[in-house]
């Protein structure tokens, strides 16, 4: 891995660098994606069996397109009970994690009769996509699944890309079922996006679309947005090793490379106030990189978004790593802790030298869909809280509203909603 000495220029460099990963650097990919969407928003479910053979090779209709029970028991005999005995423990951890997010509605009153409050609705529908073909991850179907069944949405359905013979990934179907899935229905791509953002004979139409995918998918989530609620527009996966001297450089180096087998795109950076380990650091990942079955796919990640960067203080290295706001930022330093709490921006913090990334990717519980490119500045991971609605509550009685009722109409006369203020003031005009 290249070794560059930390500076602004260096950061804002990098930063500018990792920024052509965004889905909102894609643009020739727009008008492609715009069609497919005005096509299924119109056709409907004919669109979607087009766009189904078309991209996946698969002859879906009506009749076949959502996986049946069958299907789904098929599936449990196909997948390695051992595999299937992680799924569920691991779910246990995710779904523990997610009840501790709830929320409840709230009420305060007053004797003079003001009572406010909030009311916590959750969604009636919300929409899972899950990615097909080489990639396969049964871990995002607990990840997307899980918040939303402990919100307590009504109805949740999935999507997912078939294979050429119409089937579904049974680790895919298995997860879905463990999760909670109610439906589960055989299309991918932006075409499967636009089906639950306006619906068709065959998909109902969701409130809220969660889950990642490729450009397309990504792409298409932005153009429904407003239409339907997105979690995010996800961009590729980034991990950031933030480490002084007591680091472990094996370690370092082996979590670094968890994230740029995800594809080309990936970033893996190490911001670390020692050059001994920074040197140690790229030696191990050489070492690594012989024996890993993507060796192709990391080392592009590597020679594009790979980079170790040499700071002169802890203090300068944190500010660099609060500046990126990598989605993954992993504290190998002598107190982890102490550093955690300088840390503004990142999407999961992973603290101390066992807690590496894919804990959190499987097993641990925090959810593993994160915001990306820069965006864990103002963005959280996906939560019970994405799957829930906030209604204000508010109730006056006459005598709560009376002492007050004078201001309010000034403050409406004051920005000239005369409409505003008799609507307050003709509750008094006995008076």
């Amino acid at each position: 891995m290249r070794i560059v000495k930390l500076t602004k220029e260096t950061t804002k460099n990098l930063l500018e660098e990792l920024l052509q990963r965004s889905p909102n650097s894609y643009g020739e990919y727009e008008s492609r994606v715009n069609e497919i969407i005005e096509n299924v928003r119109a056709k409907r479910d004919e669109a979607v069996f087009d766009y189904t053979k078309r991209f996946d090779g698969a002859q879906i209709c009506a009749e076949n397109i959502l996986v049946t029970k069958d299907e789904i028991q098929k599936a449990y005999e196909q997948v390695d009970p051992s595999l299937l005995k992680v799924i569920r423990v691991a779910l246990v951890n995710i779904r523990s994690f997610h009840e501790k997010q709830r929320q409840q509605s709230w009420f305060a009153s007053e004797e003079n009769g003001i009572l406010l409050g909030q009311k916590i609705t959750p969604l009636k529908t919300a929409g899972v996509y899950v990615p097909g073909g080489k990639a396969v991850y049964p871990s995002s179907v607990l990840m997307n699944i899980v918040p939303a069944k402990v919100a307590g949405v009504d109805r949740i359905i999935m999507t997912t890309p078939p294979d050429q013979n119409g089937d579904v990934c049974p680790s895919t179907l298995v997860a879905a079922k463990e999760a909670g899935a109610d439906e589960i229905y055989k299309v991918g791509g932006a075409q499967a996006i636009a089906a639950m953002a306006f619906g068709t004979q065959s998909i109902p139409q969701v409130d809220k679309i969660v889950g990642p995918g490729n450009i397309y998918v990504a792409l298409a989530k932005k153009a429904v947005f407003g239409y339907v609620s997105i979690d995010s527009i996800a961009g590729p996966s980034e991990i950031l090793v933030l480490a002084d001297e007591t680091a472990n450089p094996v370690y370092a180096a082996a979590d670094l490379l968890s994230q740029a087998e995800h594809d080309e795109m990936a970033s893996a950076i190490l911001i670390t106030t020692s050059m001994e380990l920074a040197q140690k650091v790229s030696k191990e990942t050489d070492r690594f990189l012989e024996k890993l079955s993507r060796k192709q796919i990391i080392q592009k990640s590597l020679d594009r978004y790979g980079y170790i960067l040499v700071a002169e203080s802890m203090d300068e290295a944190i500010q660099a790593a609060n500046e990126i706001a990598s989605e993954h930022l992993e504290i190998l330093t002598k107190d982890p802790f102490e550093t955690m709490t300088k840390i503004r921006n990142a999407g999961a913090i992973f603290v101390g030298p066992y807690s590496s990334e894919p804990l959190g990717d499987y097993f641990a519980g925090p959810n593993h869909v994160l915001p990306t490119n820069g965006t864990a500045r103002f963005f959280s991971a996906l939560s019970v809280d994405d799957f829930i609605k906030k209604s204000s509550i508010i109730s006056y009685s006459r005598e709560a509203l009376e002492p007050v009722y004078k201001d309010i109409v000034q403050f409406a006369q004051s920005e000239q909603l005369t409409a505003h203020a008799n609507s307050i003031k003709v509750r008094f005009e006995d008076k």
